[in-house]
């Protein structure tokens, strides 16, 4: 595979200048260039009004002459104590990163600027920046467009405040629903998360990487390879005990995607797969990614991977050896890497390989104008505005309504009409910071909206009118001629909050989700389901059950007991005003669930494409799936759906005919289209292979096509069993229809 970035000034002169710098530079130098050891923030202090560099980097500086990289300058939270009162404000940020660049460009020999690398998983970890709803959410939206339009946005305003490289949570899939990042996976479909990371790297970086040359872009660093998410019991950095093939067709494809998309760097994770720890990996950092992809960027391990293999090499130089032979080009934080000096000196023949991760980070730096010589790009306007828009469609967009008792009167309960007097209510009602995820700064005062603050601010526009109450108000729900209650899960943690040192949850927190927040069973918080039900037996009128989320709960009792349930997987600082906006009928919810909901914790993990049923297998829960992957409704409906399935040259193209039932809402589905191979090995039950939004207006006909290769349907002839004829069937799943159409690899 040659990667279509690799042409032009993107990659041959970057790397021309990068061996010519690397051939000139002393050993210390060069491994100067392989670290990131400083918390950035520690790096500056305001000093009589004006910001400075701190004795921190002016020593790393000069030990190294110079510096390759410099991770979180601006990174605001509570684990860097930075706040608005401390911390680098958005109109300071780009002269505060040109002065650490001129201070480092002018300690080295060379005039190599640093690296300046930021966390960006959902949004800019920095005081002011526009957040993105979590990725779970982004995966729930279904729209690869509109996140590859919020994620250039979200690149635009880095680049403007000075950043060159971006920290993007894209690779790890949504294996165990206990896993506390979960809501930093797109979802459990591969394919789903293959294509959004495809989109995130595109939008940062553009076609061929040409956001980097005009200086409206950042470099995306993809995180986390691989098969972080596959940890043992949902736990944060444990072995991931899979075979090859799971490897390959669960884990690979987003990270093979992005790559595909010109990704300029790659993060090697925590976990092990197979007993062998990702950092250490050789067959998977060389030959997989570089050798078999053509991967030309640099690889960063995660902060402190390097250390942590210390004491299953023997020392903190075999970490370093064993890491950099094995394909890491740049730590995090790590103090073995450092060493390599001392490594080299015992083993002289590693210095060719400091030489190649070093041309490495230094083609990556000539692509983002820090290399003497090379074009340095101004950064385009700041897009701040733009990217909350975005930001709020995407919010917005990922929303999905899920059936409760009331399944057969949805929408009559949905949206809310008349003029009625609702009351909203529940623990997370007033609670902001329950709606932005992990990795996220303390937003300014005037960007903080809660559901309760909206319902109540847009109804005053409305017939119907909202008030905020109390959870124990009985009255108020009796008297209500409806309740909204807000439920769900945080991982926010307060400036305080104890961490450990990678940065991720440490001792005991609020928090029942994020980085190091495992849970044993994903259910609602304690007290979470009493309160709803106190309201269920005191309410006249529906019951509306809003749950924020960033990985898939357990539900079964809030849709044992509310009518109606709105799923918002964490949505951002706009997710107030979203779910307003789909509670009073301005907008309809269109999401989808990008992951299985369990019914029960005992069954976890439960998945689409397992490649055996788990219904009936538990005696005590029949049915282990509450809903499935695509699950969601919205408030116009399709009906009269048909669909072909035909077989040309090398694609099989699905037609999908129907109608949307005449009322006041149009329509806006997600076709699903899955396989299920037969005649090999045991493949998948139903693997979801292409998706498409039908759009269309209320009592219109609608006609839609899908193209999905053959190579993602049918069986490769290595893979088919001798004397069997292999069959796949295409599952097509749209609105409440569903149809199997067979295809035979023979045809």
């Amino acid at each position: 595979m040659t990667p279509s970035h690799a042409r032009g000034r993107s990659a041959v002169e970057p790397a021309a200048d990068a061996r010519a710098l690397t051939a000139g530079m002393t050993l210390r130098e060069k491994v100067g260039q392989l670290n990131q050891r400083l918390l950035g923030w520690q790096c500056v202090e305001r000093v009589g009004g004006r910001w400075r560099t701190t004795a921190t980097l002016h020593e790393e500086v000069e030990r190294w002459g110079g510096l390759g990289a410099l991770y979180g300058l601006f990174r605001a939270d509570a684990w860097s104590g930075r706040d608005w009162d401390n911390g680098v404000r958005p109109q300071e940020r780009a002269e505060v990163a040109e002065m650490v660049v001129a201070e480092v460009r002018s300690a080295s020999r060379h005039g190599i600027g640093p690296l300046l690398v930021e966390e960006a998983p959902h949004g800019h970890q920095a005081l002011g920046a526009a957040l993105l709803p979590v990725n779970l959410a982004v995966g729930a939206a279904w729209d690869e467009g509109l996140y590859a339009e919020a994620a250039a946005a979200v690149a635009s305003d880095l680049r403007a405040d000075g950043v060159h490289l971006a920290l993007v949570s894209a690779l790890d899939l949504l294996r165990d629903p206990r896993w506390g990042r979960a809501e930093e996976c797109y979802g459990e479909v591969p394919a789903l998360a293959a294509a959004m990371t495809s989109a995130v790297v595109t939008g940062m970086q553009g076609g061929g990487r040409s956001r980097l040359l005009d200086g409206s872009g950042v470099g995306v660093v993809l995180k986390h390879f691989a098969a972080q998410g596959e940890g043992v019991g949902g736990r944060n950095g444990h072995s991931a005990q899979i075979g090859m093939r799971d490897l390959q067709e669960l884990h690979l494809p987003a990270a093979l995607a992005g790559v595909g998309a010109g990704a300029v760097g790659i993060m090697a994770a925590y976990n092990d797969i197979d007993g062998v720890p990702c950092v250490a990996n050789a067959p998977l950092l060389t030959g997989l990614l570089r050798d078999s992809w053509g991967f030309d960027g640099i690889v960063m391990g995660d902060g402190l991977a390097v250390d942590r293999i210390v004491e299953q090499v023997g020392s903190p130089l075999s970490a370093a050896a064993t890491a950099l032979m094995s394909g890491v080009d740049l730590s995090l934080w790590d103090t073995s890497f450092a060493q390599l000096e001392e490594a080299v000196a015992l083993r002289p023949d590693l210095e060719r390989v400091v030489d190649r991760a070093c041309e490495r980070v230094l083609a990556v730096k000539g692509q983002l104008g820090l290399l003497p010589g090379t074009p340095r790009p101004t950064p385009v306007a700041e897009r701040a505005r733009e990217t909350a828009v975005l930001s709020h469609r995407i919010a917005a967009r990922s929303v999905v309504m899920l059936p409760g008792t009331g399944e057969d009167r949805v929408r009559e309960v949905l949206p809310v009409r008349g003029t009625g007097e609702w009351v909203v209510t529940g623990p997370r009602a007033h609670d902001v910071e329950a709606m932005l995820g992990d990795y996220v700064p303390p937003l300014a005062e005037e960007e903080r909206v809660s559901i309760a603050g909206a319902l109540v601010a847009e109804s005053l526009e409305s017939e119907a009118s909202f008030a905020a109450v109390d959870a124990d108000d009985v009255s108020a729900f009796a008297a209500a001629s409806g309740v909204v209650v807000v439920l769900g899960g945080s991982s926010h943690r307060p400036y305080g909050s104890v961490f450990a040192d990678n940065g991720a949850s440490a001792g005991q927190t609020a928090a029942d989700c994020g980085e190091g927040v495992d849970l044993s069973s994903p259910t609602l918080p304690d007290g979470q389901v009493e309160a709803l039900s106190r309201v269920r037996r005191a309410a006249r009128g529906p019951v509306v059950a809003v749950v924020l989320a960033g990985r898939p709960y357990v539900l079964s009792d809030v849709a044992r007991l509310a009518d109606v349930i709105l799923l918002a997987f964490y949505p951002g600082p706009h997710g107030g005003r979203a779910i307003a906006d789909l509670v009073l009928g301005r907008t309809q919810p269109v999401g989808r669930l990008p992951a299985t909901m369990p019914s029960a914790p005992g069954a976890i993990p439960v998945r689409a494409d397992e490649r055996m049923s788990a219904s009936d297998v538990y005696h005590d829960v029949a049915e282990p799936v509450l809903w499935p992957v695509g699950a969601g409704g919205g408030y116009g409906q399709v009906d009269g759906v048909q669909v072909r399935a035909l077989r040309r040259a090398e694609v099989v193209v699905v037609e999908l005919e129907g109608h949307v039932i005449e009322g006041e809402w149009p329509a806006e589905e997600l076709a699903q289209v899955r396989a299920l191979r037969r005649g090999g090995h045991t493949w998948p039950r139903a693997e979801l292979v292409a998706w498409r939004r039908i759009r269309a207006p209320q009592g219109t006909r609608f006609r839609e096509h899908l193209e999905i290769p053959l190579r993602d349907v049918l069986l490769p002839p290595s893979e088919r069993a001798p004397l069997a004829r292999a069959t796949t069937d295409l599952v097509v799943s749209l609105g409440s229809s569903r149809v199997t159409l067979t295809l035979a690899d023979d045809a």
